[in-house]
Order: structure tokens, then C-alpha cells, then sequence
């Protein structure tokens, strides 16, 4: 592994606030693209690493390389996790940095943190139809499909669900 995961710092807020938000533009997730007030959202990392942790993946040069949000279910940060749960949420891997296992390595380091909590029973996600290559990774660590959690953020935009039980 050629990059290191580690906690966000405050003064990289902004850039892996972009980076998130891009991601997520480009990658055609937001369902009034560039209008999308869950932009906002994204691009708040402040706020995010306040009231849960924000994970980074950086290389040997100091490169933002990808981001994810880790929440336990008694945060504000939770969308589906109750209590004994963890979740994560807005992983975003640059365009230049996929296929180098970003993703995963941050995906498993949630689930370090999460079987790490007392009482922590499972670590849950919400993803997007269209995220295919993430789903391989969710696959590939254990998770399996929650159906009868999927949900709708806003009309007309379903979200699947996963989790992997400890």
C-alpha cells in the first residue's frame, strides 16, 4: 500500500470537502447535479469531523487521495445505524487514485473501528444503485444486502443498504 489512512486535519477540511463533492458530481450521484443542496453537506468537513470522524487516505507526497465519514448510531451522522451500530457514509476515492485499493483500505478501516467499539454489533451503509465497483468491495469484505433497510433521502432516489455483522 503506497498511502496511509489517518484522521482528517483541520486545515485539509476544504480540500477533502471538494474532493467529496466532486466525487460525487462526477460520478453522477447527486440527483440535481450541480444544483444539489446535499452539496453543502459534502463539501462540510468541518462539521462532519465535529460530530463524527472523518478518515483520509494520503500518499508518500501528502496527497489527498479519498475520504470517509465514520459514525456510530447516536450521532447526527447516522442515516440508517441505530444504537450498536456503526455506519459510514460519503467514501469518495480522487479519480486518479482508483484502482489502488483507496477504497477498500478505507472501508476496512471502518470496519477496524467499528468492531473496536463496545457493543458495536455491526457496521451498516447506504449506496447508490450506480456505485458498482464499491459494491464489489462491500461483497468481497463480507458485507451482505439489507433490502428491507433501503430508503429514499429525497423522492425518487433509493438508496441499497449493507452490513456486516461482528
Amino acid at each position: 500500500m503506497d498511502f496511509t489512512i489517518r484522521a482528517v486535519r483541520p486545515e485539509e477540511y476544504e480540500a477533502v470537502g471538494e474532493l467529496t463533492a466532486g466525487t460525487y458530481l462526477d460520478d453522477g450521484l447527486l440527483k440535481y447535479g450541480a444544483q444539489d443542496s446535499y452539496l453543502d453537506v459534502l463539501r462540510d468537513t468541518a462539521r462532519r469531523a465535529r460530530e463524527s470522524e472523518v478518515l483520509v487516505a494520503e500518499d508518500a507526497d501528502g496527497r489527498l487521495l479519498g475520504g470517509v465519514t465514520f459514525a456510530t448510531g447516536d450521532t447526527p451522522w447516522a442515516d440508517i445505524a441505530v444504537a450498536g451500530e456503526a455506519e459510514f457514509r460519503m467514501l469518495a476515492v480522487s479519480r486518479e487514485a482508483r484502482g489502488r485499493g483507496v477504497g477498500e483500505a478505507l472501508v476496512r478501516a471502518c470496519i477496524e473501528r467499528a468492531r473496536a467499539l463496545p457493543g458495536c454489533e455491526r457496521l451498516v451503509l447506504s449506496t447508490d444503485a450506480k456505485m458498482v465497483s464499491a459494491h464489489r468491495i462491500y461483497d468481497r469484505l463480507g458485507f451482505v444486502r439489507t433490502p428491507h433497510r433501503d430508503w429514499e433521502p429525497i423522492p425518487d432516489h433509493s438508496l441499497r443498504t449493507y452490513a456486516l455483522e461482528f
